[in-house]
């Protein structure tokens, strides 16, 4: 299948490269004529502006936006739609609010385009482990790229089958994608996913900041324990019911640098952690843990602690999150 891709940052380029490894092909575009030119190399037709990029796709056309929330997407949208033709379709794969997913969609159906929505989950480790892809927009569309996404997602690798998982389950969300609903509803879901991120690392965080704190001077001192961070990282990773990928990434982290040292502790938050807040406040839904996960990041951009400087790490691991405010 040949399909356009927008936005050749940390994920978007490699989306285009893992789908040109299975042979799809990409037509790419972003306004860093160097990003251009690295996928190019890749084996990508270079294209020099949105013109050029909708008019070397097949009818009906497919074309993958990977950008920044917000204004920087809503242009480009606005830009291609009047380039566009009836039975094209739009992908938004940034982290969008879903709000903007359902005007969106309405918009461009005027004209008779499709719009999805897809949560993309795998950050800078995507075009070798794939991506867990969360599927918004019209079923009839999400059928008909099922090979794209079926390219992208993970597979079902050695992770064994959930015991008592019914056939009548979508066999899909066990090769790592799902068609979740109409449009918004993808990063409606991926928007939870990263408010669960959110909470799972602050609790590691914590967990590490207490194991580093028990050599503190004002404890006992038959009750101070110099502790390997690194080490218990590590034998957490082998058979405890806390090991995750986002434990791997710690041990990996504190395996650099155990004091984390090049880290200020400022934790950013991108928009999903808020947005999910605001969806429990209008859903009146409690969401203790994830709150508190988003009000300790507040925090830690004027007091940061040892768990802060973790989180940095875990951000940096797995997205190649840069902290903005580091000194």
């Amino acid at each position: 299948m040949k399909i356009g891709v927008l936005g050749l940052g940390r994920m978007g380029g490699n989306i285009a490269c893992r789908l040109m490894d299975a042979d799809h092909e990409c037509v790419v575009f972003d306004t860093s004529s160097e990003a251009v030119d690295k996928i190019a190399g890749e084996g990508a037709e270079a294209a020099a502006g949105l013109a050029e990029l909708v008019e070397a796709l097949p009818q009906p056309r497919t074309l993958w936006l990977m950008l920044p929330a917000g204004e920087i997407t809503e242009n480009t949208i606005t830009e291609l739609a009047p380039l566009l033709a009836s039975g094209d379709t739009v992908i938004d794969g940034g982290n969008a609010n879903f709000h903007d997913d359902v005007r969106r969609a309405e918009m461009l159906s005027e004209q008779g385009i499709h719009y999805m929505d897809i949560g993309v989950s795998g950050g800078v480790w995507g075009r070798e482990r794939g991506y867990c892809l969360m599927i918004g927009g019209d079923r009839e569309q999400a059928e008909r790229l099922d090979p794209v996404f079926a390219t992208l997602a993970p597979g079902a690798g050695d992770i064994n089958p959930t015991q008592g998982r019914s056939d009548e389950l979508d066999p899909r969300a066990e090769q790592g994608y799902l068609y979740c609903g109409p449009a918004g509803s993808g990063h409606f879901v991926k928007m939870v996913h990263n408010g669960i991120e959110y909470g799972m690392m602050a609790a590691y965080a914590e967990g590490f900041d207490i194991l580093k704190n028990r050599s503190a001077e004002f404890l006992p001192d038959n009750e101070r324990f110099d502790l390997n961070l690194a080490d218990i990282a590590e034998v957490w990773r082998r058979g405890s019911v806390i090991s995750s990928w986002l434990l791997d990434l710690t041990s990996s982290a504190l395996a650099e640098d155990q004091a984390l040292d090049e880290f200020s502790g400022e934790v950013a938050d991108s928009g999903e952690g808020r947005w999910t807040i605001n969806a429990a406040v209008e859903q009146a839904v409690p969401a203790n843990v994830l709150s508190a996960a988003l009000f300790a990041r507040f925090r830690s951009r004027n007091t940061p602690s040892f768990g802060d400087k973790l989180q940095s790490a875990m951000r940096n691991q797995f997205g190649g999150h840069v902290e903005t405010h580091n000194d």
